[in-house]
């Protein structure tokens, strides 16, 4: 009995260090392929919208690699070529020519446009990079992950912060859902357009990440609006409200930037971060509570807000325009 007890110790033993051996083995690949991505030839890139053409021509300038565009709009097209960009005729041939392709589109729902059909799924080859540099659905982004997972190919989700002109100088915050391999394959290429890139976990994690980062900014942008309009209301100037609020406590981001350079001069331009996009990012905040069971009582009264404000007119412009409507409530 005890040889037999031992035998199966020792046999246990062998399969232990053949199993351990098979998985260094793995990482040790997965390394070297991830390590090969940096040497890759050829990026693509599809939404060339206010933040998605800076952002390529970021990629174009400081990359040093051949970079492939697409978007349904001719203007960008037409000066990223002009930077040193190749245009693409579709969807499809981005994705055939790229070793990474980046996305950066307005929602979950272009995203998956772009996924299916004839698109990122039918066309994606093994070793294949897709990163998402939009907002977008938890769910749906390990549910891409999964099935380019399948074929050989991977998914990163590295939705983007700051402003516009955070893009335009490659001073961007990127929040990135990926295995530590993945995320050193492409970190360096996101430093060409981010300043600060943090691996939030695995796929997904970077998408919640900023949810819950979007979900606090508009939050704080309401109370600043509020402020605004009581300060006002009793005689005491806004830009020194916010100046001062800015030397204490409440300074933040958003004060200094959404606060002092929109709610205070009554600046809401159609070409920035729009009210139905900020919606569209609470929405996810808000599915991500549900699904765990928690209320945010915070999030759901700034999604009425927002609702409020589309309501009246300012669907397209830059969200801090809920400024505009605390009067008018």
């Amino acid at each position: 009995m005890r040889s037999r007890c031992i035998w199966r110790r020792r046999d246990h033993s062998r399969n232990s260090l053949a199993d351990r051996a098979r998985r260094i083995s793995t990482t040790q690949e997965t390394s070297k392929r991830s390590s090969d991505m940096t040497d890759t030839k050829t990026l693509g890139f599809i939404g060339l919208g206010v933040m998605g053409e800076p952002i390529c021509r970021n990629l174009v300038k400081k990359s040093g690699k051949r970079v492939v565009v697409f978007d349904l709009s001719a203007a960008p097209l037409h000066r990223l070529r002009a930077d040193g960009a190749e245009v693409a005729g579709s969807v499809a041939d981005v994705i055939k020519q790229s070793d990474v392709l980046f996305l950066c589109l307005p929602s979950a729902k272009h995203v998956r446009a772009v996924f299916e059909g004839d698109g990122i799924l039918k066309h994606a080859r093994a070793g294949q990079v897709v990163v998402d540099l939009g907002t977008s659905s938890v769910s749906q982004t390990r549910d891409f992950a999964g099935q380019l997972k399948a074929k050989g190919a991977a998914w990163a989700d590295a939705p983007i912060a700051r402003t516009r002109q955070a893009a335009q100088d490659g001073t961007l915050s990127v929040m990135v859902g990926a295995v530590p391999a993945l995320y050193a394959a492409i970190e360096p290429l996101i430093r060409c357009f981010a300043t600060d890139v943090t691996n939030c976990g695995e796929v997904g994690a970077g998408q919640v990440t900023k949810i819950l980062n979007n979900m606090v900014l508009f939050e704080t942008v309401n109370a600043l609006a509020e402020a605004v309009a009581v300060a006002k209301h009793n005689g005491v100037d806004p830009k020194l409200l916010l100046d001062t609020l800015s030397k204490g406590s409440a300074d933040s981001f958003a004060l200094r930037n959404h606060g002092m350079k929109a709610i205070v001069p009554g600046v809401f331009p159609e070409r920035a971060f729009s009210t139905e996009y900020a919606l569209k990012d609470l929405s996810y905040a808000l599915e991500l509570a549900a699904d765990a069971g928690i209320a945010i009582r915070g999030a759901e009264l700034i999604g009425t807000v927002l609702q409020e404000a589309i309501d009246k007119g300012s669907k397209d412009n830059y969200f801090p325009v809920i400024a505009k409507h605390i009067d008018k409530a």
